[in-house]
């Protein structure tokens, strides 16, 4: 939540934003220009550009107050709606932000960390060779320019890299960051292992 100094800068920002947005045919003209760039095969490196573009479309101040508008938390964005903007400014802005926001927020996190991960996803399969069978798993992570990059390991290899991780950042965590539900999924998959690896007799 924003403190009651933030919380009436946001308010100045939002209503010289509104401000520019009336001009005629302002909001018209910035939804074709975030939907022409957002859709560009080289938005993720050249976000830059649609700031750039705003702010000689809308003025420097506001511009760059859009793009931080369309990016922010939720709990933040919903305070847009306390203000008492025009109902056609506020409109466009949700909608903007449903649109447009998470192609902007990855496109702006890719240009901070071009190699960061956006997602995962993991799967397993058995092979079959005459030694017998093999249990593997499939990491797939998807990157900031939504290109994934797949893994194919046997059960142990990526079992000794969890642990490895939990090792070395478990020496550095605080309490505040991870959520304690992880920490139980964390508990349940050991506990889980040591059942199924659990010698029968």
């Amino acid at each position: 939540m924003l403190d009651h100094e933030e919380r009436f800068l946001f308010r100045e920002e939002i209503l010289n934003l509104a401000t520019s947005l009336a001009d005629p045919g302002a909001l018209d003209n910035v939804e074709d220009l975030l939907a022409e760039v957002t859709t560009s095969p080289r938005f993720d490196s050249d976000v830059f550009i649609l700031e750039r573009s705003l702010q000689v479309m809308l003025g420097s101040r506001a511009g760059s107050t859009l793009v931080g508008l369309l990016t922010v938390t939720r709990e933040v964005f919903d305070e847009v709606g306390e203000i008492g903007l025009p109902p056609d400014v506020h409109e466009r802005l949700v909608g903007w932000r449903a649109r447009f926001g998470l192609a902007i927020d990855n496109a702006l996190n890719f240009l901070n960390n071009p190699d960061g991960i956006q997602g995962h996803s993991f799967g397993t399969q058995q092979t079959h060779a005459e030694g017998g069978t093999t249990l593997q798993g499939r990491l797939t992570l998807v990157r900031y320019n939504n290109e994934p990059q797949f893994f194919i390991a046997d059960a142990d290899v990526l079992l000794t890299v969890a642990a490895d991780m939990m090792e070395r950042l478990g020496e550095h965590l605080e309490p505040e960051m991870i959520e304690p539900e992880l920490v139980a999924r964390l508990r349940e998959g050991v506990d889980l292992i040591e059942r199924r690896t659990k010698p029968r007799g």
